[in-house]
């Protein structure tokens, strides 16, 4: 079961031009967008670790979102 509410990510799609959205669709969008985040969160807690730091910064997102 996906972790983000189908709702939000449909109103995320419709906010950015999608004028419908099939449940489909919305469930593809929801696992990738779930894959993107966990990835993303990977490389950012890796590179808070090599800074020497448990928490995540908004810098250490910030640069993975870059790698990514």
């Amino acid at each position: 079961m996906a972790d983000l509410p189908i709702a939000a990510v449909v109103r995320i799609a419709k906010k950015n031009g999608a004028e419908r959205v099939g449940s489909d669709a919305a469930a593809a969008l929801v696992a990738k967008a779930e894959d993107y985040i966990a990835n993303l969160t990977k490389e950012a807690n890796r590179l808070a670790q090599h800074a020497g730091r448990k928490t995540i910064k908004e810098e250490d997102v910030k640069m993975a979102a870059e790698n990514a």
